[in-house]
């Protein structure tokens, strides 16, 4: 299996698909990179070239204890981008992981990039604060990490439940998806788990706007109770009168699954809008 090794000696597993211009798929938590299965076989199918990751932590990477703040882990995809000498990249970041491209973007600029998309994305910051008003209460965080704390396994039966947004009478993706997406986020270790929520529930994005020089496209749900768009959808494409804002009316969180033909059509769209230089 193919590994990069970062600076502090962590094993990050990659794959790597296909020839053509390369898109990098960073997934959401607690999941791994193949969460991207849909956009996979549709980009390799289109002649893109695909690259998967599994973040530090996740999947089959190493799992150190820590090293799980955003500009470590923005460093780890700044040492796979450069390992595999990207150029013309497009990075497409997923819930937490809209954060590694906004941090991406201003630690190392985007001499390497072609353009950035965000997905169901927690930029420009989730965490209530008294200039954000509209935010979750920090209190919401210290009750999931509780959660999983007690019995993380029962947490992630249910999480992936509103991550879909399942129902009573309403079931957007079948129990062995369900299955499937319990099977990944197990493979993280519990404690990169519990620090991710401190990442991605509390860091403020909004210095990283400024940063934002390529072509940007953001995709959301109205309905997605995870990350609430009106707190970072709306507010991202405020802030980037230039970007390619789409809601997805009443879709979920987890949209890569429960919209994934919508979504691979708008990707393919915003990536065939900006070709690469010959």
């Amino acid at each position: 299996m193919p590994f990069v090794t970062t600076r502090d000696g962590t094993n990050l597993h990659y794959k790597d698909m296909g020839s053509g211009r390369p898109v990098v798929l960073i997934h959401g938590w607690p999941l791994t990179g193949d969460m991207w299965e849909y956009q996979t076989v549709a980009l390799l199918e289109a002649g893109y070239r695909v690259i998967t990751y599994d973040r530090r932590g996740f999947g089959q990477s190493s799992h150190p204890l820590e090293g799980y703040d955003y500009d470590t882990l923005t460093h780890d995809l700044a040492t796979l981008i450069d390992e595999l000498d990207l150029v013309d990249a497009t990075l497409v970041g997923f819930s937490m992981d809209g954060g590694e491209v906004a941090r991406y973007l201003s630690l190392y600029g985007s001499a390497r990039l072609k353009s950035v998309a965000l997905i169901s994305s927690v930029v420009p910051g989730l965490l209530r604060t008294h200039d954000n008003p509209d935010g979750i209460a920090i209190d919401t965080f210290a009750e999931i990490k509780s959660q999983i704390r007690k019995d993380r396994f029962e947490f992630l039966t249910e999480f992936a439940k509103k991550f879909y947004g399942f129902g009573v009478l309403h079931k957007p993706v079948s129990q062995g998806l369900l299955n499937w997406s319990f099977t990944l986020a197990i493979m993280a270790s519990p404690m990169a788990t519990l620090d991710c929520v401190d990442s991605w529930g509390t860091t403020d994005f909004r210095p990283d706007l400024a940063a934002f020089n390529v072509p940007t496209l953001i995709v959301h749900g109205t309905s997605d109770e995870t990350v609430p768009h009106k707190v970072t959808a709306k507010r991202v494409a405020e802030a980037l009168p230039n970007a390619h804002y789409i809601e997805y009316e009443g879709a979920p969180h987890g949209l890569f699954a429960t919209a994934h033909e919508r979504l691979n059509q708008d990707l393919l769209a915003f990536l065939e809008k900006y070709p690469a230089v010959a």
